[in-house]
């Protein structure tokens, strides 16, 4: 049994990055979607799609890097955790590196990013920050 998939997701995203895979793959489920599909509109990934295998669909994200093999994803780190839970309001979310990086938050329209959240003026479980 896992305690956080999330940070599971965080750390393969991580560790793949790293050694410069041009894919990695994660167990799907409906938050890991949301979170996937907003990497993909900030720019962090190039794309994903959801595979069928057994015994659990996986999903499967293509990794951005730069023209000469820089890392787009340089730091992606988990936020709020099982044991702490971190929720913050719209007014108190910051831009992360003056807007380079994104927090991803969990709100009740969904999984979206802080610069979502802030334009929506809803708040959430703030669940990763990316930069």
């Amino acid at each position: 049994m896992m305690t956080d998939p999330i940070a599971d997701m965080l750390t393969r995203i991580r560790n793949a990055v790293r050694v410069e895979r041009p894919y990695v793959d994660i167990p799907a489920s409906r938050v890991k979607r949301g979170v996937a599909d907003v990497l993909k509109r900030e720019g962090f990934i190039w794309d994903w799609k959801e595979e069928d295998t057994e015994p659990v669909k996986t999903l499967r994200l293509e990794l951005k890097y730069g023209p000469n093999g820089e890392r787009v994803i340089q730091t992606i780190k988990r936020i709020s955790k099982p044991g702490r839970r971190l929720y913050s309001r719209s007014k108190e979310l910051r831009p992360v590196l003056g807007g380079l990086g994104i927090r991803i938050i969990s709100t009740s329209k969904g999984v979206v990013s802080d610069r979502e959240a802030r334009r929506d003026k809803i708040g959430g479980e703030v669940l990763c920050e990316v930069s």
